[in-house]
């Protein structure tokens, strides 16, 4: 797979947790040319949110049946600068930090390390989360899918999803954001480069489920308002 114009797997992770520590799940998305596969798990159990983004990795390059040339895109830097980074000293340190401190998660660093050294190459990329890239976006919910299966087969009661957003629907100028206001109107406003207007755009609001079961939508820049801080990524 090294060959010139060799096709390379492109893979996405997530990692969610509710509380931190608390439930969580982890997400990954794979891509070979045409062909995708989405995997998804996680614990009931409390967890940490850097334990699930250390999982996605493991379980997506594991799922590999064969060494591949990999692009692995996370929007965790723990994940990134401790596989690039910190591991060559915590190894020289005796999985220690530079303060003499275990090392934390050091059980699922050495599975990382182990799920690396299986293929041919994997080149590490960040991702900014919640900003409306498609494919991080697709493993986050499948992180909040991961979690949310683990609770239930656990026999704990979860709230149900909220209703899909309806997607932007640009005027025929390619200009206007083309979400419905709340008078059920096209939103005049300006599209992002996701589609929707500052007001409308799925990656920088809320999103957590209200009362109502609609999605909440104050606008925080990417992730939940102080209402609903506790609540598992979802979107």
């Amino acid at each position: 797979m090294r060959g010139q114009g060799a096709k390379r797997v492109q893979i996405w992770t997530d990692g969610a947790c509710k509380g931190n520590p608390g439930p969580g799940g982890w997400g990954a998305l794979l891509r070979y040319g045409e062909v995708e596969k989405e995997l998804c798990g996680g614990e009931a159990t409390p967890t940490t949110n850097n334990r699930m983004e250390l999982t996605a990795p493991i379980r997506a390059l594991t799922a590999l049946t064969r060494a591949s040339v990999v692009d692995l895109h996370t929007d965790s830097t723990y994940v990134r600068n401790g596989i690039m980074s910190w591991m060559a000293a915590w190894k020289r340190n005796g999985w220690r930090t530079k303060d003499g401190q275990p090392v934390k998660n050091e059980d699922l660093w050495r599975e990382l390390e182990a799920a690396v050294a299986r293929h041919d190459e994997v080149v590490w990329h960040w991702v900014k989360g919640h900003a409306g890239h498609v494919e991080n976006e697709r493993a986050d919910r499948l992180a909040a899918r991961g979690q949310r299966e683990a609770l239930e087969a656990a026999g704990v009661a979860v709230p149900p999803l909220p209703e899909p957003r309806r997607a932007a629907v640009p005027r025929a100028d390619g200009t206007g954001c083309g979400a419905t206001t709340k008078v059920g109107r096209p939103c005049p406003n300006g599209a992002r480069p996701s589609g929707f207007c500052h007001v409308h755009d799925p990656a920088v609001l809320c999103g957590a489920p209200t009362k109502r079961g609609t999605p909440c939508g104050v606008s925080t820049g990417g992730g939940r308002c102080r209402t609903h801080e506790d609540v598992p990524t979802t979107v």
